[in-house]
């Protein structure tokens, strides 16, 4: 048997588990015989899908769909696959490689499951532990921090960035003392805001809603809030009631073209009753 055949006996083999999705990979990304589409890939170019595919996976566990999980997951597999593939096209990295590092980094960061230190720990203890083995693998690699908010990822989302600076802000002691105090904050940004849209510039409005934004991070943080989460909920949330109201209005035999705010807002307000009632034991 060849060494292709072995490759396509493997690659057909629904029991051939994480090999058999290694050698698709690199079947996908032979030069000669793979896909067009696959051979042309680069890490820049796969980045994006990556990120798709993390929001898909959260999106799964927010509808508590667990096939559409398990899917997503191998799609979500398949990104760190890819990477592996072509690292190993290029002698950067193998994804052996790449286990056996993330395999040696959690069991270093863990010596109170894998080695002899006390578990008896709060949850915040084993974070500032977690945070001083991290400053001390740095150190190990030479690799000077200069400011408290370096290593925060620039392409993180914007929400979800704002929250992890203002973490490392707090560390240092740069933090409200209570959400009343970040409340107010909110407030003054808020007026800030209203100043902008009657008397500034549309750059400068955009500064404004930014600093305001950034202040309902802070907030959410400070109220233990994931404000993705929260964001993502109502969202949800407002396509269920616009749903709503647009079964409210084919009942009619109308479409939203077909009404006015007035209407669609009396509307709204009915879905929002018809939803409490649905809660009601």
């Amino acid at each position: 048997m060849t060494k292709h055949d072995d490759s396509q006996s493997l690659c057909l083999d629904p029991n051939g588990g994480l090999p058999r999705l290694l050698e698709i990979m690199a079947r996908l990304r032979d030069p000669e015989t793979g896909c067009p589409w696959d051979i042309e890939q680069n890490f820049k170019s796969i980045a994006p899908y990556t990120i798709e595919e993390a929001y898909e996976v959260a999106d799964a566990i927010e509808k508590g769909d667990m096939g559409e999980l398990e899917s997503e997951l191998g799609d979500l597999l398949l990104q760190v696959i890819y990477y592996t593939q072509m690292g190993s096209e290029d002698g950067c990295f193998t994804f052996d490689s790449v286990t056996r590092k993330i395999s040696d980094k959690m069991v270093h960061r863990h010596p109170h499951v894998f080695g002899d230190e006390n578990r008896d720990k709060s949850a915040q203890q084993q974070t500032a532990d977690w945070e001083a083995i991290k400053a001390e693998e740095r150190a190990a690699k030479g690799i000077k921090q200069a400011g408290t908010l370096d290593g925060v990822a620039i392409n993180l989302p914007a929400l979800t960035r704002a929250v992890k600076l203002k973490k490392r802000a707090a560390r240092v002691g740069f933090d409200w003392s209570s959400p009343l105090d970040v409340l107010d904050k909110v407030n003054e940004e808020c007026a800030e805001l209203v100043e902008a849209h009657e008397k500034l510039s549309h750059i400068e409005q955009i500064e404004e809603f930014g600093d305001l934004m950034f202040v309902m991070a802070c907030l959410a943080e400070h109220l233990h809030i994931d404000p993705e989460e929260s964001l993502r909920k109502a969202n949800a949330k407002f396509t269920r009631r616009f749903e709503g109201v647009e079964a409210k209005l084919a009942d009619l035999g109308k479409t939203p073209q077909q009404s006015d705010l007035g209407e669609m807002g009396r509307l709204w307000n009915a879905v929002k009753v018809d939803e409490r009632k649905r809660k009601m034991p």
